[in-house]
């Protein structure tokens, strides 16, 4: 490598920030006229934005929460997952892809990536898989998703160990696969949308995110053979709040007031205020995800001289990535090098990050007993790692100055 800028300067020429939200008067807009319309909470723009979401992602229908975590574990629970139970994940993930699978009081299985992969090893997932197996969560890496026919091959073929648990496991009649689908909101796997892949798909729309509502996130589901949709979306709307057979909207209708509760649920719901921040995305949303695919691009071209910066391959004739994470690993070099890469980025006015830190390296997983020795592909792939900044805020001339950077910091350190 050659240096293409010069790393000591006490005024860095960009400040460029990892991940702000792209707000524009189109959302805000939609807020304005949901405070102004006298209805804050869960009401007809929360159900407005989950029919967008499910038309969208070509699902069957959606339901909004207030998280992408409130999402996967609500599913976990409306599946009849818990005690005895075993569900598998990736080790190569965010704590949440896990929690609630301990939530629900179910055994978290983690498996490890493939060597220099993202992705679960689905090898060793086969093997994974016994009759106490329940759910999958395979994890969409930076927008890319996993190769869900391998997935779905998979739990066809382990049929024979599942042992349902209750009628909708049994309608099911294999092991379930849950995306978390929190970073591929608008990406396709085989000419279908995320969302509409995967028996149950788990977005996040948190203020970091692609698509934002501040904070939030959704379900979809694709049609299950004899199962009625609308009992599915009503558990659900049980599930996120508090087991109430009406929601507030429901109860304003003259003489509605009364009410039931059918069982101690949970409170996680998506508000208007949040979906309305959604519904003024929407409208900007496929160009959005049209500047991220600039910004990859432009990123790729920078680096396709370096042999030892290593990127995460967005786009290609199967597949089509949201763009949400710009993932890069430095080949040969260890954590050390890396912490040193970011700090001197840093110094630079660049906000950089590392996607993911493994669970077992966790003090919490520690002492759930997963020892990191035994995740040598995940470890791998995040001794390495750093994550560069891809924002739709960001300039062309950002996205190059970023790539000088880092090509200058690591011949600067080595």
């Amino acid at each position: 490598m050659s240096n293409s800028i010069k790393t000591k300067t006490s005024i860095p020429k960009y400040n460029v920030p990892f991940s702000p939200p792209d707000i524009s008067e189109a959302e805000i807009n939609e807020v304005i006229d949901t405070l102004k319309s006298g209805w804050i909470t869960t009401g007809p723009k929360t159900k407005l934005l989950e029919r967008k979401i499910a038309e969208f992602t070509n699902a069957s229908r959606a339901v909004c929460v207030n998280s992408a975590t409130a999402a996967m574990e609500l599913t976990l629970r409306l599946l009849g997952v818990g005690e005895g139970d075993e569900v598998i994940t990736s080790a190569y993930t965010y704590t949440a892809s896990a929690s609630v699978i301990k939530h629900v009081g179910a055994k978290i299985v983690l498996v490890d990536t493939a060597k220099d992969s993202f992705e679960m090893d689905y090898n060793q997932l086969k093997k994974a898989i016994t009759s106490r197996t329940k759910v999958i969560i395979p994890v969409d890496i930076a927008g890319v998703m996993c190769d869900y026919n391998r997935i779905f091959e998979i739990v066809k073929e382990k049929s024979n160990l599942f042992i349902p648990n209750n009628e909708l496991q049994r309608s099911i009649g294999r092991v379930t696969v849950l995306a978390d689908a929190a970073h591929s909101f608008g990406a396709s796997y085989h000419n279908m949308q995320s969302g509409g892949v995967a028996d149950f798909t788990s977005f996040s729309f948190h203020a970091v995110k692609n698509f934002t509502t501040g904070e939030g996130g959704a379900v979809t589901w694709r049609n299950i053979p004899g199962v009625d949709n609308k009992i599915i979306y009503d558990k659900y709307m049980l599930l996120s709040l508090h087991g109430q057979s009406k929601d507030a909207l429901a109860k304003t209708n003259l003489g509605s007031w009364e009410y039931d509760i059918l069982l101690p649920a949970y409170k996680c719901n998506m508000t208007d205020i949040m979906a309305s921040i959604g519904l003024g995305q929407m409208t900007r949303y496929r160009g959005l995800l049209e500047r991220r695919k600039e910004i990859i691009e432009r990123y790729n071209e920078k680096f396709s001289i370096y042999t030892d910066i290593q990127i995460l391959k967005h786009y290609a004739d199967n597949y089509s990535s949201s763009g949400h994470l710009y993932l890069v690993r430095l080949i040969g070099k260890n954590e050390q090098f890396r912490n040193k890469v970011i700090s001197k980025m840093a110094e630079m006015g660049i906000s950089t990050n590392v996607h993911y830190k493994p669970l077992p390296l966790h003090s919490a997983y520690k002492e759930l007993g997963f020892n990191i020795k035994d995740f040598p592909n995940a470890y791998d792939m995040y001794k390495n790692e750093i994550t560069l900044p891809l924002n739709t805020l960001m300039t062309n001339e950002e996205v190059d100055y970023v790539a000088d950077a880092l090509v200058s910091v690591i011949n600067e350190i080595q």
